[in-house]
């Protein structure tokens, strides 16, 4: 019998005999892979039995048992058979049914080092540095699995399984760019396939590229239309685009497909909120709620709204859900060792007041610290680094100490942007005095106003960029050129903005009539001396709107169409900030007409000496 008649014997479950008409061990053993992959389980079984009658430590058949053992889901059979098999010959294919074996028992660090090991033994195999990427995926080793498929692809540049889950891990861990790279690929060896493309959407809607994701989820969606994922996804890109009532019809599409989909009622109640659909916003957040009683992010959703809509009693206790919300964490109640402060005595006590939130939050709610010390507490306030100089000497507090350094003894803990829940703060309770943050240093100010040169002007601070990583960035941001009709009036105008970016460093190198003093604000105890000699400060939604607010200096804030909560709606003074003008987008969601709103302002203040 030659190999081709006795491989078309193996798969119909014949022994081959030998020239002496005896049969072998290896011979049941093939008749025992033909039968079990034809699904002949009982044969395939007494095969492996006559084979190990034949040759007890016969590797092939101990392996065979054990993957009949792990069909039939008796897997710890299935290990221990494979064990024995490998025991005779280390071979990577049994290592590889081991790993698999040991994963569906839960051993997964044990299967780890089972596929690992095989990788040692040929580690010029790429499918083996797939599968040991795979399974440190299932033991929750991302980042590890990420080097595992990365090199299944050096071995074979074409590998797609190991590109597309490589890309994957990647876009999970907002390594957005990397994803690009390996998802780039996938679409080239494999176009038209509809889940890279919502990956590689995902991607680019993390780098903000919003036009391109909203391309790609498009894409994926046409291949797919059934998909809800898609469809999901088109619509939040949508959504970041500001295109609202687009994306409300593929939210809506995406619910007639999944209706419980909560994540997708999230998004469609955000997108009504941005159309000041507000009661049509709190049903659909009602609907979700409904689905997922204990969801903390639309219950952080829903207290958003109700703060902006000046409902605070309800707002402030819905907002404590951002300790159940992952993205929102920091330091909370989850990682400190002593209770939170919910309001009851705490004369001779000490606190520890804690950032929980931006920048911006801690400015803003350091000024319950003085009222904290009121009630007899000793106060201890942790913040960011980069304003602990500056509320070091707070009114009130007895230390003041970078978020991260060691902590003192502390009897109790609360979140500054807790406070105002413990204080029971209504619109009409905001503890609003003009100036509360510490005297500004009068060296440091002196220091300013030599570098400024005579006040023969108006002095006008500019900013007009955050944190290009806040999630709403794209909203409260703009360009400096935007600020061009303004840079004509007679006033003498001074950049406050840190870390501009290039299109904005083109503008300011062009424009030799903005003072740019930006490098030497080394921190805010700086920016805070510098905001105090001038006459006004012109700020989009940033740390520094708050910092100039709370210094007590005039300060013009511009607004989108949807502001964060603590602005309000509808009114262009603000409750925690007495010196403060609110310039509000229209519906049209354009900044030119603000800019021209603050123009026409600014021309008015200067020409009556005002400014």
């Amino acid at each position: 019998m030659n190999r081709r008649e006795r491989r078309a014997a193996a798969k119909q479950g014949k022994v081959d005999l030998n020239p002496t008409g005896t049969a072998t061990a290896a011979a049941f053993y093939e008749a025992g892979l033909g039968h079990m992959r034809a699904g002949r389980h009982l044969d395939a079984r007494l095969c492996c039995q006559q084979a190990l009658g034949l040759d007890p430590d016969h590797a092939d058949t101990q392996h065979l048992l054990g993957l009949l053992s792990f069909h039939a889901r008796q897997f710890d059979h299935a290990v221990e058979w494979i064990s024995r098999a490998l025991k005779q010959q280390p071979r990577p294919q049994y290592l590889t049914s081991l790993g698999t074996a040991l994963l569906n028992l839960g051993r997964r660090e044990d299967a780890v080092r089972a596929f690992d090991t095989a990788v040692r033994l040929k580690p010029d195999d790429a499918d083996l540095w797939r599968n040991l990427g795979n399974v440190l995926v299932d033991a929750e080793r991302p980042a590890d699995a990420i080097l595992s498929f990365q090199h299944a692809l050096a071995l074979d540049p074409s590998h797609w399984d190991a590109a597309f889950k490589a890309g994957v891990l990647l876009q999970e861990a907002a390594r957005f760019e990397e994803a690009l790279t390996y998802l780039n690929l996938c679409n080239r060896l494999q176009p038209r396939h509809a889940q890279t493309l919502q990956r590689r959407g995902l991607a680019l809607y993390g780098l903000g590229r919003f036009e391109d994701a909203l391309a790609d989820a498009r894409s994926a969606s046409a291949l797919e239309p059934a998909d809800a994922f898609s469809c999901n996804n088109v619509g939040t890109a949508l959504q970041s685009l500001g295109r609202h009532d687009e994306a409300l019809s593929w939210f809506d599409r995406t619910l007639a497909l999944c209706p419980n989909k909560v994540e997708t009622l999230n998004n469609k109640a955000c997108s009504l909120v941005e159309l000041h659909r507000f009661d049509e916003a709190f049903a659909v957040y009602e609907q979700a709620q409904r689905i997922d009683p204990g969801n903390a992010l639309t219950e952080w959703n829903v207290a958003l709204l109700h703060m902006l809509t000046g409902n605070f009693e309800a707002g402030w206790a819905g907002r404590e859900a951002r300790w159940n919300v992952a993205a929102l964490q920091s330091t909370g109640p989850a990682r400190l060792s002593r209770p939170m402060w919910r309001g009851e005595p705490i004369s001779g006590q000490t606190i520890l007041l804690h950032s929980d939130e931006g920048l911006g939050d801690s400015i803003q709610y350091s000024r319950y610290a003085p009222m904290v010390a009121a009630r007899g507490a000793r106060v201890v306030l942790a913040v960011e680094p980069a304003i602990q100089p500056l509320l070091a000497g707070l009114s009130g507090v007895a230390e003041c100490i970078a978020s991260g350094a060691a902590l003192p003894p502390y009897d109790l803990h609360c979140a500054l942007s807790s406070l105002p829940l413990v204080f029971k703060t209504t619109l009409d309770t905001i503890p609003a005095a003009t100036s509360y943050l510490p005297a500004v240093d009068a060296e440091r100010m002196r220091a300013w106003e030599q570098r400024l040169g005579p006040r023969t002007r108006p002095r006008v601070g500019l900013v007009w960029t955050g944190n290009p990583k806040h999630r709403n960035d794209h909203n409260r941001s703009i360009p400096l050129r935007m600020l061009k009709p303004i840079l004509d009036l007679d006033a003498t105008f001074v950049s406050l903005q840190k870390e501009p970016r290039p299109a904005d460093q083109a503008v300011l190198a062009e424009r030799g009539e903005i003072i740019d003093l930006a490098a030497d604000l080394t921190d805010f105890t700086q920016t805070a001396a510098l905001a105090c000699c001038l006459d006004l400060v012109i700020t989009v939604d940033t740390s520094v709107a708050h910092l100039a607010a709370a210094l007590g200096r005039p300060t013009w804030i511009l607004l989108p169409y949807t502001p964060d909560y603590r602005w309000l709606l509808d009114r262009e003074d603000n409750p925690w900030y007495p010196t403060v003008r609110l310039f509000r987008q229209s519906a049209t969601r354009d900044y030119a007409g603000v800019v021209d709103r603050v123009r026409a302002e600014l021309a008015a203040l200067i020409s009556a000496g005002t400014a």
